[in-house]
């Protein structure tokens, strides 16, 4: 029930379904829908007090009803993701909605969040059903094997899916101390089986600073 309008817009066509956007995001829709506002990293108290103690409070609405539903945020690019009983890893800024048939939490991710100042905690999306990730330009897929582990910048960073590990490794060298680094601090490094998603434009990072 997802498709997109050019590469800036989503479109949702449902049938008495529900889907689970970013608040605002909505531009436009057709039919009769119904509109509720829901608060918190994930499904249930724990998702809320997780995100409660990182200081990022997530805002979701969930649209339910017949019709088609458009949406859209600050004209960023929208990748589609399938996922058939697999887990999505994305940085929470970066999800625009999810089907039904998909679940949200969070996981502690550590260092990463840390370094860029968005808290400690991504968010997980699983399950059989579709997700809409934002990227600031067009997002290109990287696929990761046992021969090829892939480092990324934390600010190019989007999302991730498969069967990684996830590591990150101090990007600091004597030219960061005497203010000639010109890189992030911080790198996420990418070992095992999967994809990672990344986006051309990076997202201002504490770790640059560093």
């Amino acid at each position: 029930m997802f498709r997109l309008q050019g590469s800036k817009v989503l479109a949702v066509d449902m049938t008495g379904d529900a889907v689970k956007a970013k608040n605002g995001s909505m531009v436009a829709y057709d039919g009769q829908m119904t509109f509720k506002k829901l608060t918190g990293g994930g499904e249930g108290i724990r998702g809320m007090v997780t995100r409660r103690l990182t200081g990022e409070q997530m805002t979701v609405m969930e649209v339910k009803g017949h019709g088609t539903c458009w949406f859209a945020d600050r004209a960023s690019e929208i990748n589609l993701v399938s996922l058939q009983g697999d887990k999505l890893y994305v940085e929470s800024s970066n999800l625009l909605a999810t089907d039904a048939g998909l679940r949200t939490g969070t996981t502690f991710t550590g260092l990463r969040g840390a370094s860029q100042g968005n808290g400690l905690f991504t968010t997980t999306v699983e399950g059989h059903g579709q997700a809409a990730i934002m990227s600031d330009g067009p997002a290109v897929v990287l696929r990761v094997s046992a021969q090829y582990p892939l480092t990324v910048d934390p600010g190019a960073y989007v999302a991730h899916q498969g069967n990684l590990r996830q590591s990150f490794q101090s990007g600091v060298t004597f030219r960061t101390f005497l203010g000639e680094g010109g890189g992030e601090a911080f790198q996420i490094r990418f070992e095992g089986d999967g994809l990672v998603y990344v986006q051309p434009s990076e997202r201002n990072t504490i770790a640059g600073d560093l």
